[in-house]
């Protein structure tokens, strides 16, 4: 497969096993170029791409800011607290207005669910989705498999336990379909308030015992607790959440096994992993960050090339 089979990347929902493929090979000659002591290409000099954040983000901002540039794409950056949405403008118009000045491709986080579906089916660019309020953040689900890859050989097989705030979160969802999707086996635990209704309808098993979560998994994605995102409280506190769904290094070290721990970011150190747990050889939360930027620059690269032709 030389070609991605979709136009946009609005959730992993609509990629194919093949597609996560590719964008893994592509990635691998990436990450050779960033870590080059020149570390651009000239590959997307005609390209430009606009990045449209409604909602606050450092990490995947900068990540796929960092991605554009190394592939030499002119860059647009957009603020919506400095915009015109502010005034009333819609978001047709707003995306309008921008790709009247030649924008190709639109890298978009949006605090609604679905926003980059509705901008593909009115607008003409490309669409990538940096997350779309709880529904999905494909990126970061490639960048978690393509981690995962990179330190056990394979994702297929391996068993992956999501540890945390399920309810509210995209990386979750977006996870357990590029996961599943792979062949991996993949279950969930969390406090009964934090994990939906329907979630073992998406193949996934849960487990509300940590520990046994640990000792059956490979690998544990230990998600933050979205504060911002709750309305009313899921949980009795902070401390006792951390003391039955936080991973110590007691705990680690306690395991038969070794197992890899992952974290999308930012971390709330102290809460789901103790900073001893972070910075541990058993970490890989910095490599997923350097991940980041070549399995983004995979998909931005690949995405452009069909628009090229």
């Amino acid at each position: 497969m030389s070609e991605l089979s979709v136009n946009h990347l609005l959730g992993i929902k609509y990629l194919k096993e093949e597609d996560i493929q590719l964008i893994f090979e592509t990635a691998d000659q990436f990450k050779e170029v960033i870590n080059r002591p020149i570390k651009k290409v000239p590959s997307l000099r005609d390209i430009t791409i606009a990045n449209l954040f409604f909602e606050n983000s450092t990490r995947t901002k900068l990540s796929f800011e960092l991605a554009e540039k190394r592939l030499s794409a002119d860059v647009i950056n957009f603020s919506a607290s400095q915009s015109s949405v502010k005034k009333g403008e819609t978001l047709i118009d707003t995306v309008n207005n921008i790709l009247s000045m030649k924008v190709d491709m639109i890298v978009m986080r949006h605090p609604n669910p679905g926003a980059g579906v509705f901008l593909s089916k009115n607008v003409s660019a490309s669409i990538i989705n940096a997350g779309d309020g709880a529904h999905e953040h494909p990126t970061q689900a490639l960048l978690d498999s393509y981690s995962i890859r990179e330190r056990l050989g394979d994702v297929a097989g391996k068993n992956v336990v999501i540890v945390g705030d399920i309810l509210h979160s995209r990386v979750a969802l977006s996870n357990i379909f590029a996961l599943k999707l792979q062949g991996a086996n993949v279950k969930v635990c969390g406090p009964k308030t934090l994990l939906p209704k329907y979630i073992e309808s998406l193949g996934v098993k849960v487990e509300t015992d940590l520990r046994k979560a640990l000792e059956w998994c490979d690998v544990a994605n230990m998600l933050r607790v979205q504060n911002e995102r709750m309305d009313i409280s899921y949980f009795p506190s902070t401390r006792e959440y951390a003391q039955q769904y936080g991973v110590t290094k007691t705990l680690l070290d306690s395991l038969d096994k070794e197992i890899v721990i992952m974290h999308p970011g930012p971390i709330n150190r102290g809460v789901e992993i103790t900073s001893d747990v972070a910075d541990s050889k058993q970490s890989i939360i910095l490599n997923q960050v350097e991940n980041g930027v070549a399995v983004r620059m995979a998909v931005i690269y690949l995405l452009a090339s069909k628009i090229k032709q």
